[in-house]
């Protein structure tokens, strides 16, 4: 994900493309105040993802479509999530199952949406909705969805963003949003993202006048992505939301991440944070540790594997990366905010996080990870930006996925407090 050229994706064809549409009182007043009930928060993934769909050439799903196995929060979950500090949840949605279902099913599926809504509702936690497409399925993927307006099933995806927005509306307004795509996968020189995320802002607000809606910026919703938006043909659409996510230095937050495609993620570990907590000599031997015990690639493939390695560690060494660093990259948002006269409070940080070592993992050292983690929230609160930590479950999570123990170094790093049991 890098490589993006940046450039004002959306133009003046847009605002003639869009009739204005007046905003409620609830909306006016809200953005007026710049005050919404979006402060602190955590990704709630997979409690609508990890799906059960049929291999190629089918093109739906087993019912129910997740699997039963994945953790999902209870309700004494998200009763200890409020009482740690947080405020809200961003709810991470597979369109896949939804789009493929009959209208019986997909009845099904949007109550089980909306119980989910108003169970973490009910423990006082605010909700942002994010349909969030899986890149990992063979049919229902962001290539056949949002890849452009004649994407092979952007119709469809657009009218479930409708639907979505309609249920959604009046389930207690003005603690809920809805942010229709998940990482826009077009790069800043694109000029297909500003016309699929105009197209889908419209679906959603013809069917919600009030609803919040949480707009980005292309190139996967990184900052780039973000400064190169400019926002005021989006005002047509209020009230909106501004949203970004944050996992600089990748070779930091992703080291040792399976899904990662560069060769170099795959042995990568102990690569410490601050950078000048550890040494480009330790790290390097910890590479060597753990490409030794790699049975399945080649011992020409982790040759060559090492020697790109070596070669991006000595840049991330000599750079030396720390708090400073993070200040630096979320400045830029900074300044795009303040050039187009947009309050902090309004701009979400929806994910950032670390990988951690534990019995799946060989990432980062945990102590690292927390100092990390901790650095990127108070430079997001030092700048007013509101924030959702990538995750509650799995390897980047806060809450163990089987007893539910919330990990303390987490909350610490989060400026959260440990809930009494």
């Amino acid at each position: 994900m890098t490589g993006w050229s940046r450039r004002r994706l959306l133009g003046a064809a847009l605002v003639a493309a869009t009739a204005p549409l007046a905003v409620g009182p609830l909306a006016s007043k809200a953005r007026a105040a710049g005050e919404w009930p979006f402060r602190r928060g955590v990704n709630a993934w997979p409690w609508f993802a990890l799906t059960r769909e049929f291999p190629a050439p089918r093109t739906d799903y087993d019912w129910p479509p997740f699997q039963s196995q994945r953790p999902v929060p209870t309700p004494a979950d998200l009763a200890r999530l409020r009482a740690s500090g947080l405020d809200f949840i961003r709810l991470p949605v597979d369109p896949g199952p939804f789009l493929a279902a009959d209208a019986g099913r997909l009845a099904d599926l949007m109550a089980m949406l909306s119980a989910a809504v108003k169970s973490a509702l009910a423990a006082g936690l605010g909700v942002i909705v994010n349909v969030q497409a899986n890149g990992a399925t063979h049919y229902w993927n962001p290539e056949r969805m949002v890849s452009s307006t004649g994407a092979p099933e952007f119709a469809r995806y657009r009218v479930f963003v409708a639907e979505l927005a309609g249920m959604l509306k009046d389930i207690e307004p003005g603690r809920v949003a809805l942010e229709p795509v998940n990482e826009p996968p077009q790069d800043c020189s694109s000029e297909a993202w500003p016309k699929v995320q105009a197209a889908l802002l419209r679906a959603a607000r013809d069917s919600a006048r009030d609803l919040p809606i949480v707009v980005t910026g292309g190139c996967g919703s990184m900052v780039r992505g973000l400064t190169a938006l400019d926002p005021a043909p989006l005002a047509v659409f209020e009230p909106i939301l501004f949203t970004f996510h944050f996992y600089e230095p990748y070779l930091f937050s992703h080291q040792g991440a399976p899904w990662m495609r560069e060769p170099v993620y795959r042995a990568l570990n102990n690569v410490p944070w601050p950078a000048s907590a550890g040494t480009l000599e330790q790290t390097l031997a910890s590479v060597r540790a753990r490409m030794a015990k790699d049975t399945e690639r080649s011992d020409e493939s982790k040759k060559a594997a090492y020697a790109e390695t070596e070669k991006v560690l000595k840049v991330y060494f000599d750079a030396q990366p720390g708090r400073g660093f993070i200040d630096g990259y979320l400045a830029q948002v900074s300044e795009w905010a303040d050039g187009h006269r947009i309050v902090p409070g309004r701009i979400i940080m929806g994910e950032f996080g670390a990988l951690r070592t534990d019995a799946r993992y060989t990432a980062a050292p945990n102590p690292d990870r927390a100092r990390y983690i901790a650095d990127v929230r108070q430079s997001a609160e030092a700048a007013g930006f509101p924030w959702a930590f990538w995750d509650l479950f799995d390897g980047m999570g806060m809450m163990d996925d089987t007893t539910r123990a919330l990990d303390p170094a987490m909350v610490e790093a989060l400026g959260l407090t440990m809930p009494r049991a």
